[in-house]
């Protein structure tokens, strides 16, 4: 089963080289999907310590020593020597005969205080990544924290708690007891009694600064750590579970049996991302032509994609289309009160532009050419400008005939009109009085209501007509027609690739190399379980 740690440091290392470690990527990735114990700890909790202890090495950026400095001068590579912090892994491969197998991640120490050269933002940046990290359903969590404060001020605990309320994948880790005050002990946490976890509480006694000055090695360090436990009256009865090489093979182990478990999940995951891989090869693999027509054809696939994502918009399939209606049904209403009532068509058309630049930012073809994208996305918004002025055409002529319903010279028949509540037989100064002009009133009331009625069932259908269906219709049509009396020059301009997509083919062949070697040797693992 050691040949299960022995692979996943393998693929960690692959996925450091090749940048692949989960940082805003398009497709998932085996570094998010590969379980890891992340080391968590307060600064001066004893964490580097109890890593070091576990490893049996002295290699953390402590001192002068050549992997310590390679570690330093790394850092400072990504950071720029200003005391920041980098998400990007330094990987460490430590070779020797006297310590378990095992992959640790070394999480910066949390912080409460930023240090000279540091910005203010420093302690929330630590906690966010460290955050992040530990956030992951495959990550353990080594949380180290110092006997000689109070748990409750943990900065593991607490953080660990937050995101693993449970403890489900928790390891308690408790350093520097033998520096506790005299007369008090660390039982009541070693046992469980004090935060409970699922897993048992491990005490470790780590060399101390004097010992390091003094170049005391591992295994002397080692030795005196189990005398103390077992000759410790207090600890005596927990001797057989505490320590270092104790908490190292306990955490090879429990990590050997969560990645045995999590195989059929990725084996699953990387069939699915090689397949992922494989189609945008070679979907950015295909060769554009030299000709006028091999380039024409080449963007007249391309620019369908993009058509085809702005009608599902339309269409419901993907979100945003539906804001249409919400303007005919409640921005439409208020114009007709107040006016202009073309305000719905200049509402839909706003609408449309923000359908159209979601539509270009998820058709991946054009993001491979720039120049491409640009032309196509003007092409469209010039488009829905002039359906929008057939649109406000087509809308004001609806509001005009309505207008023109009622004339003056209805309003001069109405006090002779016997049916209208009329009488022919008054005089011309008798006929307009206040009888007359509260039906005037009344009739006009009554006939706006109707016609705000009847527009706000028109409007909505001359605007979806001239705007949405014509849209759906015709969006790039004018631009096909331009396109086609281009020059071959012309149209390589559009085709000019961005100088870092150009490099994506490059950089997705090895990561489908490594996914395929990945694949191999998992399947030859779960063959021989």
């Amino acid at each position: 089963m050691e040949n299960l740690i022995t692979l996943v440091n393998k693929i960690q290392r692959a996925c450091t080289a090749l940048g692949d470690h989960g940082e805003e990527s398009a497709l998932p990735t085996l570094w998010d999907s590969l379980p890891a114990i992340a080391v968590v700890g307060g600064q001066s909790s004893g964490k580097s310590s109890v890593l070091e202890s576990i490893v049996g090495k002295d290699f953390l950026p402590r001192g002068a020593a050549a992997v310590r400095q390679e570690i330093s001068d790394e850092t400072d590579r990504e950071t720029g020597r200003t005391k920041q912090i980098s998400s990007v892994p330094i990987h460490l491969s430590i070779f020797s005969p006297n310590v378990v197998n095992l992959t640790l991640v070394d999480l910066p120490g949390l912080t409460k205080v930023a240090v000279e050269g540091q910005p203010e933002s420093i302690v929330q940046d630590i906690e966010n990544m460290v955050r992040a990290f530990i956030e992951k359903p495959n990550c353990i969590i080594l949380a180290i924290s110092p006997a000689n404060q109070d748990l409750a001020t943990s900065d593991a605990i607490k953080i660990s708690r937050e995101i693993d309320p449970k403890g489900e994948r928790t390891f308690g880790v408790l350093t520097k007891i033998d520096l506790m005050d005299k007369g008090t002990n660390a039982v009541d946490i070693l046992e469980g009694r004090s935060y409970k976890l699922q897993f048992p509480w491990v005490g470790v006694v780590n060399r101390s600064q004097a010992d390091i000055n003094k170049s005391v090695d591992m295994i002397a360090a080692r030795r005196r750590e189990r005398e103390y436990f077992q000759n410790s009256p207090e600890y005596s009865h927990l001797a057989n579970r505490m320590g270092s090489e104790y908490l190292g093979k306990m955490l090879s182990k429990h990590l050997e049996n969560v990645i045995k478990s999590r195989i059929p999940g990725l084996q699953s995951l990387i069939s699915k991302t090689i397949i992922d891989l494989e189609g945008e090869l070679s979907r950015l693999g295909k060769p554009i032509a030299a000709d006028a027509g091999g380039k024409l054809y080449t963007i007249m696939e391309i620019c369908p994609a993009f058509d085809q994502n702005f009608k599902e918009h339309l269409d419901g399939i993907r979100p945003g289309g539906e804001k249409i209606y919400g303007v005919f049904d409640n921005q439409l209403p208020a114009a007709l009160k107040r006016g202009p009532a073309e305000a719905a068509v200049d509402a839909v058309h706003s609408i449309l532009k923000d359908l159209v630049h979601k539509a270009m930012s998820e058709t991946m073809e054009l993001k491979q050419y720039p120049t491409l994208r640009v032309e196509v996305g003007n092409a469209a918004v010039e488009s829905l400008e002039r359906l929008r002025e057939e649109s406000k055409k087509a809308t004001l002529q609806l509001v005009d005939m309505e207008c023109g319903y009622l004339t003056v010279e209805f309003f001069r028949k109405l006090p002779q009109d016997i049916e209208k509540g009329g009488n022919p037989t008054h005089s011309l100064f008798d006929r307009y009085n206040d009888s007359y002009l509260r039906r005037v009133g009344s009739t006009v009331l009554s006939y706006v209501n109707m016609t705000c009625a009847s527009l706000r069932n028109s409007i909505p259908k001359s605007v979806v007509y001239c705007q949405v269906r014509e849209a759906k219709r015709s969006l790039l049509d004018f631009f096909f027609t331009e396109l086609g009396k281009k020059e071959s020059k012309q149209l390589g301009k559009l085709l000019d690739e961005d100088p870092a997509v150009m490099q994506r083919p490059t950089n997705l062949a090895k990561r489908l190399e490594l996914y395929r070697s990945a694949q191999e040797e998992i399947d030859a693992v779960a063959w021989s379980k």
